[in-house]
């Protein structure tokens, strides 16, 4: 299931409002199988030159589906469907 991590602007508070905007955005620009079906507003792990560290990025969501857990700041694009 596609999943994004967003790093929210400064000042910009990371709502359920803010995750309804960007699903409906994805919704109404990318086709269906490109969609991201889930979302997190997190602050991205970086390596020294300012790249994403992608592997722990991942090493964190195989921890979370280990435990069952599920983040603080987690959408489902289940959860706004109509």
């Amino acid at each position: 299931m596609p999943k994004a991590v967003v790093a929210v602007a400064a000042g910009v508070e990371p709502t359920r409002e803010l995750a309804l905007d960007i699903f409906t955005f994805v919704r109404q620009t990318m086709a269906p199988y490109k969609r991201i079906r889930r979302l997190e507003f997190a602050s991205l792990p970086k390596t020294i030159s300012g790249k994403i560290r992608r592997v722990e990025l991942r090493a964190i969501e195989q921890q979370r589906r280990a435990s069952g857990e599920r983040a603080s700041l987690e959408f489902f694009e289940e959860d706004f469907s109509k």
